[in-house]
């Protein structure tokens, strides 16, 4: 019988065709169909298609019954331009997998053939291709789905590749993993004018700019400090390029950055009441919206266990980090809903950071993650 090794080339062809054809979230109904063929090779108990969207779960099941353990990856890619002239670049233009998402389904794919080949002695376990992740919308559009509430697992992991840290180390961390983020939209509507006469209407530009120094001061950029909080403008836009019209109306955009959920929504409620306070004083009518909203992943540390026992047990390195990564990621849905766990897997010190135009997922890691993937589900589903 083949072994993982051996299987990798097929892992790796895989990878690259996903590569060269990427799609954006909410879209990715061609690379669920490419998923679909290969796990039919694989012959799971049974394939269920559609979850949130494009989404598909594999269920391995044993004739005992036991834990149901759930691992996770990524159909969707970025909107954006690969200027890599490798063989296996994107064909599409303006779309690329610049988060490794399609290194992360060739794990997932290559768990599937593990579980086709060495079936749970006990329990379940599911392979979860999760649609829209990258917009934040993905996680809540599973576990909207009816499909998904069948599943009902014990445990939940997912891992995400880490350019900057030694090829195959596992990096991990109790509690918070990545950040819990979120986004505002301030829009703001007063009265159009005359630029010689602007005293004839209500302009935004001092309340945008007083909305931004105020939202300055309730910065904490220190990760490390339990009060850590950032805020980054993201976008601003006031009137019209029409020299002689004082602007009516404008709008400035944030994402904002916290260590955990229950400080997230403190931050929040704080944000809100400067901004409509800002709107008040300049006498203007204001909209307050919130999008592509990230739970912060805050690691279970019976799960974590599972990921460090794992690690050792295949001899892989392991790290242990003493603070979140700032970045978001919507498996933190799951981590509020079920014990689990996100770790990190390096992708090398010297690749090309995530969401950059010249990133490519290295397929040195493919088999690592597999392997960790691997022991944690027996390690579950044996236990007693």
């Amino acid at each position: 019988m083949e072994n993982l090794h051996q299987r990798r080339e097929a892992l790796i062809l895989l990878r690259k065709e996903l590569h060269r054809n990427p799609e954006v979230s909410g879209k990715e109904s061609e690379t669920a169909k490419r998923i679909v063929a290969f796990l039919e090779k694989k012959l799971p108990d049974e394939i269920i298609t559609e979850i949130g969207g494009a989404g598909i779960a594999a269920v391995y099941k044993s004739k005992k019954a036991g834990k149901t353990v759930l691992f996770r990856c990524e159909l969707d890619a970025l909107p954006i331009e690969e200027i890599n002239i490798f063989e296996h670049r994107s064909l599409i233009k303006g779309v690329s997998h610049k988060c490794g998402h399609d290194g992360h389904m060739a794990i997932l794919c290559g768990l599937a053939a593990e579980l086709y080949y060495n079936k749970p002695e006990t329990g379940t376990v599911i392979l979860l291709f999760q649609p829209a992740e990258e917009d934040g919308s993905g996680a809540q559009k599973v576990f909207s789905d009816p499909n998904f509430a069948l599943l009902k697992p014990d445990y939940v992991f997912a891992l995400h590749n880490l350019p900057g840290f030694p090829k195959n180390q596992v990096v991990v961390k109790n509690d918070t993993f990545t950040c819990a983020v979120n986004s505002i939209i301030i829009k703001l509507n007063g009265v159009t004018a005359h630029a010689g006469e602007p005293q004839k209407g209500i302009n935004p530009a001092l309340a945008i700019a007083s909305i931004i120094n105020q939202f300055d001061t309730v910065i904490q950029s220190d990760i490390s400090k339990e009060d850590y909080c950032l805020i980054t403008p993201i976008y601003t836009e006031m009137g019209k390029k029409a020299y002689g019209v004082s602007a009516g109306a404008g709008e400035v955009h944030f994402t904002v950055r916290s260590s955990s959920n229950s400080k997230m929504k403190k931050i929040e409620a704080r944000l809100e009441k400067l901004a409509q306070a800002i709107a008040k004083e300049y006498q203007l009518e204001y909209n307050i919206t919130w999008t592509e909203s990230f739970q912060a992943n805050e690691n279970n540390k019976e799960a974590v266990d599972h990921i460090r026992n794992a690690a050792k047990t295949n001899d892989f390195e392991l790290f242990e980090k003493e603070t979140p990564f700032t970045w978001g990621e919507d498996f933190g849905l799951f981590t509020q809903q079920y014990p689990g766990a996100m770790f990190g897997l390096g992708s090398g010190i010297n690749t090309p950071a995530l969401h950059n135009p010249d990133y490519d997922f290295p397929d040195d890691i493919i088999c690592t993650g597999i392997s960790v993937f691997h022991k944690i589900s027996k390690q579950i589903t044996n236990a007693h």
